[in-house]
């Protein structure tokens, strides 16, 4: 299962459409379609598809508004390949830096 999820989050991410799309989610929620199609130049079809491809990975949310729906960014999958895939490669060399900045600070008090 997360497996299967990673590769869906990572295959969003991989494009820079999608990416783009996540960008303008992020500055301001709950957008429509035409309004997202508006900041690209592409098809409402290709931007469509984009978004789709967000939805599957469960990086973007849709709600209904009356006629609209609204597309809506959710932060979490993304959280989740950082705390699997980033974080735990970082943290032994940020112990290590860490630790030398506490030994240099003790050499220059002495």
């Amino acid at each position: 299962m997360w497996e299967m999820d990673d590769d869906r989050v990572f295959k969003a991410l991989a494009d820079r459409t999608r990416r783009f799309l996540l960008d303008l989610l992020y500055a301001r929620d709950g957008r429509t379609l035409t309004e997202l199609e508006s900041e690209v130049s592409m098809t409402r079809f290709g931007v469509a598809k984009h978004l789709k491809v967000l939805e599957e990975a469960d990086l973007v949310v849709v709600r209904r508004s009356g006629r609209e729906k609204l597309h809506y960014l959710n932060p979490v999958p993304i959280r989740l390949i950082h705390d699997r895939w980033i974080d735990k490669y970082a943290a032994p060399r940020l112990a290590a830096l860490t630790e030398l900045k506490r030994e240099l600070e003790q050499r220059d008090d002495h």
